[in-house]
């Protein structure tokens, strides 16, 4: 989860962290 949070978060630079790591687990 650390991987996936880290790319959103160079995408968008640090908002999409919990949006992303949320996603991953619910997927």
């Amino acid at each position: 989860a650390l991987e996936v949070g880290q790319r959103f978060a160079i995408r968008e630079g640090g908002r999409t962290v919990g949006a992303g790591a949320i996603t991953s687990i619910a997927e």
